[in-house]
């Protein structure tokens, strides 16, 4: 093997990206949880998204992380209204406790859904800063997921990552970023390699579907996932690829292919 070669090798091992995907999408499907757990790890799955307390335990057993789950009811009802803030922060500090127990990296949260015209921004950014030094301590993440309005959240008011961005400037700790949802994004701004390069820093977490109708991440609809991955990759990301798309087929077979195309990257 020559130099060139070795070096190519050794950047393509470095540029690797681990690899979750979310329960709510394939559990259900025809697959028990052992059998689904096991299926993944087999595949290569480093990780689990969102899935139920009652299944931690198999999770570990099947040699898998829990990646990230939910810090706080609810989508809707979520950090932008005051009154909101001290339930959000008793959630917040019972799951950063489990979490650390447990050793999830992340806690996604929400901004919860707009209030008229009202900017929810600054309660956002108050009841993350009163968390920071908590999930600091925890060694966990605060990721808000930014999701679009347009289709599956409407009223969301973190539809845009400038909306999240500005959280995160605000609070200006390591232990609060975004969870960046590729299919919400695409959605709402579209601009999707751009925005990777230009705000990796404060994304903590990737999800990813297709669009339209969040389906496999694959060449029959608008997202040209490999060279999205060929973007996160060139960041030097070190999180996990959160596959959250909904299958139509064999749930095997398309965690099999979206895992087989987040690994040929261009």
């Amino acid at each position: 093997m020559t130099t060139s070669s070795i070096l190519r090798s050794e950047g393509n091992k470095r540029s690797a990206l681990k690899q979750s995907f979310s329960w709510w999408c394939f559990a259900n499907r025809g697959l028990d949880a052992d059998t689904l757990l096991h299926a993944a790890r087999e595949i290569g799955y480093e990780g689990v998204d969102l899935i139920d307390e009652a299944l931690w335990p198999k999770v570990i057993e099947h040699g898998l992380k829990i990646v990230a789950v939910c810090g706080h009811n609810s989508i809707e009802d979520g950090m932008n209204r005051r009154e909101n803030s001290k339930r959000i922060e008793a959630e917040v500090r019972a799951n950063l406790a489990k979490a650390e127990q447990w050793k999830i990296p992340l806690l996604i949260c929400f901004s919860g859904n707009r209030q008229g015209t009202h900017s929810g921004i600054d309660a956002t950014a108050e009841v993350l800063n009163r968390l920071a030094p908590v999930a600091a301590n925890a060694g966990v993440t605060l990721a808000i997921e930014l999701l679009n309005s347009k289709v599956d959240h409407a009223n969301y008011e973190c539809d845009h990552t400038a909306w999240g961005v500005e959280v995160c400037r605000r609070v200006n700790s390591p232990s609060v970023k975004l969870l960046y949802d590729i299919y919400h994004m695409q959605v709402m701004e579209g601009d999707v390699i751009r925005t990777i390069q230009n705000h990796s820093a404060e994304f903590a977490h990737y999800h990813t579907a297709g669009n339209p109708g969040r389906g496999q991440p694959d060449e029959r609809q608008e997202l040209n996932y490999p060279a999205i991955y060929q973007a996160i990759a060139a960041t030097n990301y070190r999180g996990y690829i959160g596959h959250e798309f909904l299958p139509t087929g064999d749930v095997r077979a398309a965690l099999s292919q979206a895992f087989a195309d987040c690994q040929q990257m261009p």
